[in-house]
């Protein structure tokens, strides 16, 4: 009896493990990083490129963001990266942002998959804005949560609501984010 129940205990164990795991999978830190020899932002996911490329590259700051989804699924929307070689800035743009011709007249290239966000306000979430500055061509991405005075005084306008992120990733599974 004790034998099966240790068993039984096991294999119950294993499986709640393995589900933990694979919803823990399922999202990504979401982060941003400042350049300052080109003055500009960055928005990577976790994943995307080693801290040591970033840091060779002269990127410096980095900070979370939010947390985000890895792949597709009901209630999420891609968000991808473009890079603009003229004026060395990179922009993270919702799929319903800009179509891509859009994107190419503005200069834009290299159009990549980062990771996929929420299209509604939920428990644990957060409203996630673009920031425009003109003198440097440079977007940035900032969670309502952030030191957004701290943009405005560097002279970033056109606020801009693009999606949800969700809060922090510990707490994802009690408010059903998975």
């Amino acid at each position: 009896m004790k034998k099966t129940f240790f068993l039984v205990s096991t294999v119950l164990a294993s499986v709640f493990a393995t589900n933990v795991m694979a919803q823990s999978d399922e999202l990504v830190k979401v982060y941003r990083w400042y350049n300052p020899v080109d003055q500009n932002y960055v928005t990577v996911a976790d994943g995307e490129y080693q801290d040591g490329q970033l840091l060779n590259w002269n990127w410096k700051d980095k900070t979370q963001l939010f947390v985000a989804y890895r792949n597709p699924g009901p209630g999420r929307l891609a968000v991808y990266s473009w890079y603009n070689p003229e004026t060395k800035d990179f922009a993270s743009l919702a799929e319903d942002e800009f179509n891509d011709d859009q994107m190419i007249k503005m200069g834009y290239t290299d159009k990549r998959l980062q990771f996929y966000a929420l299209t509604r306000r939920g428990a644990n979430t957060v409203g996630v804005y673009r920031w425009y500055i003109g003198k440097n061509h440079d977007w940035v991405t900032v969670a309502e949560e952030g030191d957004t005075d701290a943009y405005f005084k560097k002279g970033y306008r056109k606020k801009q609501f693009q999606y949800y992120g969700i809060a922090r990733s510990t707490d994802a599974q009690i408010y059903n984010q998975l």
